[in-house]
């Protein structure tokens, strides 16, 4: 469950960009989708590993 922005954001991302700017426009937002994929899949993590 965690990991699941990631390919989500991704695909977003692509259809978003190649929607609004053609192919280049899909590169990029994969690439951006990706990021924040990433991002938002670290933060759940250190949000897990937090002592409460």
């Amino acid at each position: 469950m965690g990991c699941l922005p990631i390919p989500i954001l991704f695909l977003l991302g692509v259809l978003i960009g190649d929607w609004l700017w053609g192919d280049r426009g899909a590169l990029w937002g994969a690439g951006i989708g990706l990021l924040l994929g990433l991002i938002l899949f670290v933060i759940f993590i250190v949000k897990l590993r937090q002592r409460r």
